[in-house]
């Protein structure tokens, strides 16, 4: 009489799936920019092209009854969005697994998610590691509107200040994004009659917010303080797309080698280890169209904070 039993090759597609669902579901939440920003559909190829107005039409006055009108035009550009992968090894000695103690992919699934969603954070708002495939950063593109701090109430919503950069190209602030230091800093902020910007009771707490737009200060270490302080801006004017969504496989032969010396770190097969491996490919873009305020769309709907200057 056989005796079965319930082996990893027969339940592995179920975690699998398990562990995919969870993690994609995860990652945009672990990232403050696909929280933010705009979800477009899914990319169909490598490269997205995304038409967007470069000029508008002008109209003009006519000098007197018989006077020349005069004709205007309307110009779209091509923006491309390009994809860029993303992924993580994660090898895990099989001997661990089999301790049934605690749960070890309960373990490992927040960590990936957070390190997913700091990678994204940190190439598209600072360009940290930013793939060779991918537009310039925003703190790039918007090193015109920087002001740099100490925070105070004239730098963030004076005339010259974090708020009046964006608004002066045409754009309102829907959110501003901060490091955790920078509480400290908010807490201590008064108006110009000398009241406090962020009330507490000490009990409950604090809510952030500056000219009606929420502030938000990720933790999933993807925010450089030593870059800027906070980042102000309209982030639906930000868009992503997928590419790939993310894939999960637990791999449990072949080598895993350091990517600088090519040295095998680890043998799955022969140290008895099965590795994780979560895939996903994402493409990103700040089209900028053409307005009435920003008809040569050389202002971005951006500005960022910085520490105060040594």
């Amino acid at each position: 009489m056989a005796i079965d039993s319930i082996v990893r090759a027969n339940a592995e597609a179920l975690i699998r799936e398990q562990l995919t669902n969870t993690i994609q579901q995860d990652v945009p939440k672990s990232s403050i920019v696909m929280q933010l920003g705009t979800r477009l559909a899914n990319m169909t190829s490598n490269q997205t092209k995304i038409p967007v107005l470069s000029m508008l039409p002008m109209a003009y006055w006519v000098n007197g009854d018989t006077g020349m009108k005069q004709t205007s035009k309307q110009q779209w550009t091509n923006v491309y969005m390009t994809a860029a992968e993303l992924a993580v090894i994660v090898p895990i000695p099989e001997a661990v697994l089999a301790d049934s103690s605690f749960d070890i992919m309960g373990e490992v699934q927040p960590r990936v998610r957070e390190a997913m969603g700091a990678k994204v954070d940190s190439a598209i708002i600072f360009g940290t590691d930013r793939p060779t495939e991918w537009t310039t950063d925003i703190l790039t593109q918007a090193k015109a509107n920087k002001v740099e701090g100490p925070i105070d109430y004239t730098k963030l919503l004076g005339k010259d200040g974090l708020f009046g950069k964006v608004e002066a190209g045409g754009f309102g602030v829907d959110a501003v994004v901060g490091a955790l230091t920078a509480k400290a800093e908010l807490r201590g902020l008064q108006d110009t009659n000398g009241r406090p910007l962020f009330r507490s009771d000490m009990q409950g707490a604090t809510t952030y917010a500056l000219d009606g737009a929420p502030l938000h200060f990720p933790e999933n270490g993807g925010f450089d303080p030593s870059k800027a302080l906070l980042v102000a801006g309209n982030w639906k004017k930000l868009v992503y797309s997928i590419r790939q969504d993310v894939t999960v496989k637990l791999l449990d032969q072949g080598v895993i080698q350091d990517p600088s010396t090519k040295e095998i770190v680890y043998n799955l097969a022969q140290q008895d280890m099965v590795a994780l491996r979560v895939v996903m490919r994402m493409g990103w873009a700040l089209p900028n169209p053409a307005t009435r305020i920003n008809s040569d769309r050389t202002k971005v709907p951006f500005s960022y904070l910085t520490a105060a200057a040594a």
